[in-house]
């Protein structure tokens, strides 16, 4: 076959190649000849698959806990992605508007679909089943998902993240390590007779709070709150950006908290010895959103919002039960 015979579109891709791998002083021939000798992929190789199914391994022989495992490595997964399109903007650091609102509808897509499917906690495992191999986890909670951690440092400034109680002893000329020694959530891992840290959390800060620090250094002017307040806050045609900002703000501060208060009531409410089952955390005043007031982007809603932020989807989640 000569070339005239070879389509033109083919010829071209091959002359772009051999320009390519030139530049980078390599021989063509041998890339193409190992193009030759290579496999085809599979899709069990390209997601690994069997590694992938293999990395869930039940401390109990209750059939249940499999639910709970995979579940929850889903989850980080969906957080991973999140991190991943957080990752563009901080990177962009004056991202255009069309790109940022696109990032912002990603992010709202992956909440959405975790919380909706929290049902598979909520509905899906026998109660009694779970208190059982809950308890062979302990200390361990899904309040030490540090990736979740990493998305809120990323969403906004720590000053949004400071514990509602401790708002008036802070303020934006505060350091990052004042702000973050008064986090939100460190406040959720206290012990519920002593207030004094638990194992779970003396576990979570060893691990992740240096990375947490750094993160916060790293993206303190490219959050997205800093980078809303910087470039899009007095911006023409800007409406659908507030109201994708606005929607994650309630996904990840109301939706998301109060499907996993949900699942508390039905997994550990009442019984003293259940709570255990949450290393002694007291989870009834740590996620309920009304408690906590976290809004990544204040500027947002209204005085009257901010004040009972959450109330009316907490009535509306919980059936009108307060």
């Amino acid at each position: 076959m000569n070339n005239s015979e070879i389509d033109q579109d083919i010829i071209d891709r091959i002359k772009k190649l051999e320009a390519k791998y030139e530049a980078m002083g390599q021989d063509m021939s041998s890339y193409l000849d190992g193009l030759l000798h290579a496999d085809f992929l599979k899709y069990w190789d390209y997601i690994n698959l069997d590694s992938l199914l293999g990395l869930q391994q039940p401390k109990t022989d209750f059939p249940d806990e499999m639910i709970f495992i995979i579940y929850h490595q889903s989850t980080e997964l969906y957080f991973k992605l999140a991190m991943w399109e957080l990752k563009q903007l901080h990177e962009h650091v004056h991202p255009d508007l069309k790109f940022f609102t696109a990032r912002v509808k990603r992010l709202n897509n992956y909440f959405e679909h975790l919380c909706h499917s929290f049902s598979i906690m909520t509905d899906g495992m026998e109660r009694e089943q779970f208190l059982q191999f809950r308890m062979s986890l302990l200390p361990s909670s899904g309040f030490q998902s540090g990736q979740y951690r990493m998305i809120e440092i990323g969403s906004t400034s720590l000053i949004n993240l400071v514990n509602k109680d401790k708002r008036d002893e802070v303020s934006e000329d505060s350091s990052l390590e004042e702000l973050y020694d008064a986090i939100y959530w460190k406040t959720g891992a206290t012990e519920l007779k002593s207030g004094k840290k638990t194992l779970t959390l003396q576990h979570f800060e060893e691990k992740y709070s240096k990375e947490f620090m750094r993160l916060a250094e790293d993206v303190e002017t490219t959050n997205l709150y800093a980078l809303y307040q910087k470039h899009y806050a007095n911006a023409e045609g800007n409406d659908e950006l507030k109201a994708e900002l606005r929607k994650y703000d309630l996904l990840a501060n109301v939706d998301w908290p109060l499907a996993h208060y949900r699942s508390a009531v039905r997994y550990l409410h009442k019984d003293p010895v259940d709570i255990a089952a949450t290393g002694g955390t007291n989870w009834q005043k740590y996620l309920p959103p009304r408690f906590q007031g976290v809004i990544f982007f204040p500027e947002l809603w209204s005085e009257e919002e901010r004040r009972d932020w959450g109330k009316h989807w907490v009535i509306q989640q919980l059936g009108g039960k307060h």
